[in-house]
């Protein structure tokens, strides 16, 4: 794909979705930490000077995609919970219920979780003080549209609904780290099986930590009087 020089908006806006589609089809075939800018210049068509019309940085490509990951999920994480979770259950159903799948939702997206780990230690570096500012902005409104999710299923949580939120997304960055070994280590286990015990599987790690973050926040039940 070969770009003429963008005159209008709306061909400046063709240029930035080209950019941020490229970059997606390249977290569909390698780690964050592969995606370089010099990659994405060549793939997407454009001299990397002129990239860096459109986006200050190879950070900043990936914080705006892991907004746009971030809200699809949300979408169609509410699909889920309205379609797995019976609202009148006991509280401790509706909490293994949302563990489940928010789990299940989480594993299967992979690259999200991807970006969840690397958010703070690598996405918000190297991004001027606009752009870590206009990304933490739309965090809120996602934080927001979660915050109400969870709350909608379990109201018992309260103001702790915030706290499980950002803990889900920071354990789901964290564990996907641990599951999917580079070939070296994946050489280790399979050379000694005994090793393979630091291989997490995503799924079921995520609902473990999930479910012992709610067992933690939820309301305890007072035992009865006699």
């Amino acid at each position: 794909m070969t770009f003429q020089r963008a005159r209008t908006e709306e061909q400046r806006e063709i240029r930035r979705r080209a950019i941020l589609d490229t970059a997606s089809a390249m977290l569909d075939e390698m780690p964050v930490s592969a995606v370089t800018l010099n990659e994405l210049s060549r793939r997407v068509g454009l001299a990397k000077p002129n990239v860096l019309r459109y986006f200050e940085s190879r950070e900043a490509v990936l914080l705006e995609l892991l907004d746009h990951f971030l809200q699809e999920w949300l979408t169609e994480l509410a699909g889920e919970l309205a379609a797995g979770i019976d609202e009148n259950l006991p509280m401790a159903e509706r909490a293994a219920a949302v563990a489940e799948i928010l789990s299940r939702s989480l594993s299967g997206r992979m690259v999200l979780c991807e970006l969840f780990g690397a958010q703070g230690s690598v996405l918000e570096h190297n991004v001027s003080v606009e752009v870590v500012a206009r990304y933490k902005r739309a965090s809120l409104d996602r934080l927001t549209t979660m915050n109400a999710l969870i709350r909608k299923y379990l109201p018992e949580l309260g103001e702790n609904a915030t706290l499980f939120s950002l803990q889900t997304m920071v354990m789901a960055g964290a564990l996907s780290a641990y599951s999917t070994p580079p070939p070296s280590l994946q050489a280790a286990y399979e050379a000694e099986p005994d090793l393979a015990r630091f291989h997490l599987d995503l799924k079921d790690y995520l609902k473990q930590a999930l479910t012992a973050t709610l067992l933690g926040v939820l309301p305890r039940r007072r035992p009865a009087s006699h």
